[in-house]
């Protein structure tokens, strides 16, 4: 894969990584429509060593998408890990732990699956939209999203139109999760930017029959 011009932060390029408490760290914020968010801000220490370690050492490829009359390329690569297969690193392997032990109870399951997003630089983006194929079209659930490397805008908005959109910037070893009705009745999105920006890997881990 080419060399991408990544900014590493002085905080987060240690040679260890670790997977920080949850807890009465995590921040909640209710949303509309039985919708809401966690944040844990820089949950991983040593995110830009892990951000290296995946970037080379996943096995990304490229997908084209239809789209109305024609078919596109999906602007971002893409890495995606069942529910048997072996994740691809030992702090993912960790992560997802911490987050069973944390959510396990409210979500009523384990998280099942890991989908990995590479954007390689402000090109790259995500178009408005829920994971609403599967179980998230109809039932509550849970996405929890661990965002490594240069930090990107994520925007939350009501698919009802009514309400003001919001915005959190991601980065560096940041957890956000999407539960309640988040999926069904609020959309996100990564935008294209202008600005010079670095590489980003999002990491969302989802529970059984959800994408």
């Amino acid at each position: 894969m080419p060399a991408l011009a990544f900014q590493a932060s002085l905080l987060d390029c240690g040679p260890s990584v670790e997977i920080g408490r949850l807890g009465s760290t995590v921040g909640r914020r209710q949303l509309t429509d039985g919708a809401w968010i966690d944040l844990r801000p820089r949950w991983i220490t040593g995110a830009d060593t892990l951000f290296e370690r995946l970037h080379s050492g996943v096995a990304w490829h490229a997908e084209r998408r239809p789209m109305y009359d024609r078919v596109v390329d999906v602007p971002r690569l893409l890495s995606f890990f069942d529910e048997d297969a072996p994740l691809p690193d030992p702090a993912l392997i960790e992560a997802k732990r911490a987050l069973d032990e944390h959510y396990e109870g409210e979500l009523g399951e384990r998280f099942a699956t890991a989908g990995l997003c590479l954007y390689r630089d402000g090109r790259d983006s995500v178009a408005w939209h829920g994971d609403r194929i599967g179980r998230g079209s109809t039932e509550d659930t849970m996405v929890a999203l661990i965002v490594l490397g240069a930090p990107r805008a994520l925007l939350l908005r009501p698919r009802s139109g009514a309400g003001k959109t919001i915005r959190h910037d991601l980065g560096h070893g940041d957890l956000l999760v999407m539960g309640g009705s988040c999926q069904r009745t609020w959309e996100h999105a990564v935008p294209k930017t202008a600005r010079p920006v670095g590489p980003r890997i999002s990491v969302q881990f989802r529970p059984s029959g959800v994408r």
